[in-house]
Parts: structure tokens; C-alpha cells; sequence
């Protein structure tokens, strides 16, 4: 599969771009156990555009990333073109648009999935977004508005029609929220539409390499992307792609492997955005990584209230020794994200 000229094998797997999740520290994981294209966290265009620390930090894109995308939302045209200049002097891989945001915040003002009430702006936006930069660009977007109103086949088809060199379609309304199961079976009839001739990523309830075999062999799509499942759980990617070469299901990590992780992504962090910073972005992380264990309760409040690098270590250390013998078929997965 190709965006462009970036090239990313066959049946590659993305890293979906998350506010507070997706940070620099997050990636390197998601690298290492071989997510084929990542994505920062999404940035606003008007923060972009007015120099705000936070929106410009998230520029920030390292060489053994790559390939990368940035992903823009915004509800004017004028500033996504902006925006989209400025993020083509960070030099990503790709520049994606968010059309897919169902926060009320964004959607109700008329970005990421609020656009989908406006079709006609939607196709002029990307138009003057393609327009505007030599990089690849492409959309994440949803099936529709609402129940009423599912119409990505026509939405794909203008989308294409003004240039986006890939679309990624995530199986809900913006009415569902996160909420229900993902609807693939429309994701499937955009891939199979003759009209299409750009790639089709499909994103929604992939949590386990099962569901991603299945994705791949009945909907026919170019690639998967995950969001929500990577939480505490950045091996996904190499679960998936085990299972998608082998058959077979990937040994489940043991605690004191997913202590040394976590170690290791706490260190990462602190790293690239200090102690303060590192450890408060980190603690969703952290947490997520010990999910399911019985008895956790005390462990996780200190975990998630202690501000002392070296405390947050012995923490980990007192999980090991807790929970070194514990079998990973005894952990309580009380949903499917329970990673």
C-alpha cells in the first residue's frame, strides 16, 4: 500500500492520532513493536496559525518516526490552508485532516465530524488543503453525521475526486460517539465502490489481532488503523502482525515484561517533555499497562498521584514482586479496552 510514494507494505497498521496519547514518548513505543505509520496527536489550526506553545510543540517529529503524519482540524478554510503551510515545514510524511472528531467542542463549531453537515465546505477545504502543500494529504473522517445521514460513499468519492492520496473511515456516526459496535460493512462498500482507486484504512473495535484478520478478509480494506486499544498496550501491533503471518497468537507479555515497559516508556517521557510534564502525560499509560489486575486499587492511586520519578520506579518494582508469578489468563478484562 501506498500514500504517495510513501510506501507501506501490504496490510500495514497505523497508529491513530489521539489528543494525550499520541505524544513523542507513546510513538517511540508504538515503533518499537511496529506500528508502519504513526501520527502525532491532532492540532489545531487556529492554535497552529497563532503560534500557541502547546499547538507548535506538537510539531515536533523525529527521523526513526517515520514515516508520520500530522493531522490538522479546523472549522475555517483560511486557516486549515495556513495551518497547512506551517506543518509542511515540520516535513511529515503525510498531513491528514480531521473530519472525524465527535467532541462536542469541536464538532459542534463545525470541525472534525461537525464538517460532515456541511459536505460541500468539506470537499472545498481539502481541495485548497491539497492545493496548499507538497506532501501527501489525506482524511479521517466517519460514516455520517447520524443514522439519517450516512453518506461516506458519496463524501469518499468527492473527497478523491479533489486529490487525498488515502481515507481513512472510522465504522460510526458522529451521533454514536464511541458508543455500540463499529459498522464495517459500509467501510467495505467504499473499498469495493469501483469509483475508488486511493487507498481505504478502516479504524473502529480493532482490539485484537482476530478482529484484524477479519477486517482484512471481509472488508477488503488497505490498512487498519488503532486508536483506543494501543492504551497500555503498544505490543498490539506486533500481536496483530504475528498472528496475520503465522496463525498463531502471540505469548501474552508477563508482568515483570510489562514493568520493564513501562519503565522503559517512563523514562522516554521524561525525556522529552521533563519530569513534571513526562509524569502527568504518562499516567494514563501507566496504569492502562496493569489493567485487569486484582487488588490494584491502592498501587494505581499512588501511581497516579505520585509526582517523584523515582517513586513512580519502586511502584513498578512493588507490581513485579506483587504480581511476578501472576498468569495473564487470571487478569479481569472487565470491557473490550481493557488495555
Amino acid at each position: 500500500m501506498k500514500i504517495g510514494s510513501v510506501d507501506l507494505g501490504n496490510l500495514p497498521l497505523f497508529l491513530a492520532p489521539m489528543e494525550d496519547v499520541t505524544d513523542p514518548s507513546f510513538r517511540f513505543m508504538c515503533k518499537k513493536f511496529g506500528a508502519d505509520i504513526m501520527y502525532t496527536e491532532f492540532i489545531n489550526a487556529d492554535g497552529l496559525i497563532r503560534d500557541a506553545r502547546t499547538s507548535v510543540a506538537k510539531l515536533n517529529i523525529f527521523d526513526y518516526e517515520r514515516p508520520i503524519g500530522i493531522q490538522l482540524y479546523g472549522h475555517e478554510i483560511d486557516s486549515m490552508v495556513e495551518a497547512t503551510r506551517v506543518a509542511t515545514i515540520a516535513k511529515p510524511d503525510v498531513i491528514d485532516i480531521n473530519f472525524g472528531c465527535p467532541v462536542k467542542k469541536i464538532a459542534n463549531r463545525g470541525a472534525g465530524s461537525g464538517m460532515m453537515r456541511d459536505v460541500p465546505k468539506m470537499v472545498e477545504m481539502t481541495r485548497q488543503v491539497v492545493n496548499a502543500t507538497n506532501i501527501p494529504v489525506t482524511v479521517k473522517t466517519r460514516l455520517g453525521w447520524d443514522e439519517s445521514s450516512k453518506n461516506i460513499i458519496e463524501i469518499a468519492e468527492r473527497l478523491q475526486d479533489v486529490g487525498i492520496a488515502a481515507l481513512t473511515i472510522h465504522g460510526r456516526t458522529r451521533a454514536q460517539l464511541y458508543k455500540g459496535e463499529a459498522d464495517w460493512t459500509l467501510i467495505g462498500e467504499v473499498k469495493s465502490n469501483p469509483r475508488m482507486t486511493i487507498p481505504i484504512i478502516g479504524n473502529g473495535d480493532i482490539d485484537s489481532p482476530e478482529k484484524a484478520k477479519l477486517a482484512f478478509d471481509a472488508f477488503g480494506v488497505d490498512g487498519i488503523m488503532i486508536g483506543r486499544a494501543t492504551y497500555g498496550r503498544p505490543w498490539i501491533f506486533k500481536e496483530i502482525k504475528h498472528y496475520l503471518e503465522t496463525g498463531e497468537k502471540l505469548k501474552p507479555f508477563s508482568i515483570p515484561e510489562k514493568v520493564e515497559l513501562a519503565k522503559f516508556h517512563l523514562s522516554k517521557s521524561l525525556e522529552t517533555k521533563g519530569d513534571k510534564t513526562g509524569i502527568l502525560e504518562l499516567r494514563r499509560h501507566l496504569t492502562c499497562y496493569f489493567k485487569g489486575l486484582p487488588h490494584f486499587k491502592e498501587l494505581r492511586l499512588k501511581l497516579v498521584t505520585s509526582m517523584d520519578p523515582l517513586e513512580i520506579i519502586s511502584l513498578l518494582d512493588q507490581i513485579e514482586e506483587k504480581y511476578a508469578d501472576f498468569s495473564p489468563d487470571e487478569i479481569i478484562n472487565p470491557s473490550p479496552w481493557a488495555y
